[in-house]
C-alpha cells in the first residue's frame, strides 16, 4: 500500500500535472496569436479569498518582517507581507495562467498564474507569481513559487542553475529575459526578505541586492522531498522584447 501511494505522489501526480500545464501553454500560446482569441483578463482579482501559500515562504513573521538595512546603516522600508499587498490595476485574475516561465537550460517551459494556492496553482504543475509582487518586467521584484518534487515538479532542477543562465518570461505583449546573478542555497522557510521589492536575504544579510532594480526570485523547497528549507535564485532583467 505504501510503495502505491508514493508511486501516486511521484508519478501520476507527475504526468497529470506536466499534461495539463503543456495544455496551458498551448492555450495561451494560440490566444496571443489569435487577436480576437482572448487573453486572460487584465482586471484585478478584487476581494476574493487569500490563497494558500505553497510553503515556500510564509504569509508572516511575528511582529512583522525582519528589519532590513539600506546603504549607510538606514532602515529599509518594509516589505507589504506576501498576500496582503494591494494589487496592480492590471493584475491577471487569480489562478489563471497568463505567462509562461522558459528555462532554456533546464528544458523547462511552464505556465504562469497569479497566486501561490497548491490545489489552484502549484498541484496543477504551474509556477505560481506571489501576490503584491511586481508583474513581469517591471520594476520590483518578480517572484515566482514552484514545485519540486511530484505535482510536475518544475523547479525539480533549479539548483543547477549558475550565473549567466537565462530565465525568460513571456507574456502576451513581450518576451522579458531574465539572467541569472546569484540566490541563496539553503535558507529558511521563513526569510520572507528574499521576496522583497529590493530582494535580501533576511536570514544571510549578505545575500542579496541594496538597490532597487528589475529583479526576478525563483522559489522552491530544499532538500529534495522535504519542505524544511528553501532554494532562492535570482536574477536581473537583461532586455524586453516586445511582440
Amino acid at each position: 500500500m505504501l510503495l502505491l501511494l508514493v508511486v501516486h505522489q511521484v508519478w501520476w501526480t507527475n504526468r497529470e500535472a506536466r499534461a495539463g500545464a503543456q495544455e496551458a501553454v498551448r492555450s495561451l500560446v494560440r490566444e496571443w496569436e489569435d487577436p480576437d482569441g482572448g487573453a486572460p483578463s487584465p482586471e484585478g482579482p478584487g476581494e476574493q479569498a487569500r490563497p494558500e501559500l505553497p510553503g515556500d515562504l510564509p504569509e508572516d513573521l511575528p511582529g512583522g518582517p525582519p528589519e532590513q538595512t539600506a546603504p549607510g546603516g538606514r532602515a529599509a522600508p518594509r516589505p507589504h507581507p506576501v498576500g496582503k499587498a494591494p494589487q496592480p490595476p492590471d493584475a491577471p485574475r487569480w489562478d489563471q495562467a497568463y505567462a509562461v516561465l522558459r528555462i532554456p537550460g533546464l528544458g523547462v517551459v511552464a505556465p504562469v498564474a497569479r497566486g501561490v494556492a497548491k490545489r489552484g496553482v502549484l498541484d496543477k504543475g504551474y509556477v505560481g507569481h506571489y501576490p503584491g509582487t511586481a508583474l513581469p518586467g517591471r520594476a520590483g521584484n518578480v517572484a515566482l513559487a514552484g514545485h519540486r518534487n511530484t505535482h510536475g515538479e518544475p523547479f525539480r532542477r533549479l539548483d543547477r542553475l549558475g550565473r549567466g543562465d537565462e530565465v525568460v518570461v513571456e507574456t502576451r505583449d513581450a518576451v522579458h529575459t531574465y539572467v541569472v546573478s546569484g540566490g541563496v542555497p539553503q535558507t529558511s522557510a521563513r526569510d520572507v526578505g528574499v521576496i522583497a521589492p529590493v530582494p535580501r536575504s533576511a536570514v544571510h544579510p549578505g545575500r542579496g541586492f541594496s538597490e532597487p532594480g528589475h529583479y526576478l526570485t525563483l522559489t522552491t523547497c530544499t532538500p529534495e522531498f522535504t519542505s524544511t528549507h528553501r532554494l532562492v535564485i535570482w536574477a536581473t532583467l537583461a532586455r524586453t522584447t516586445p511582440k
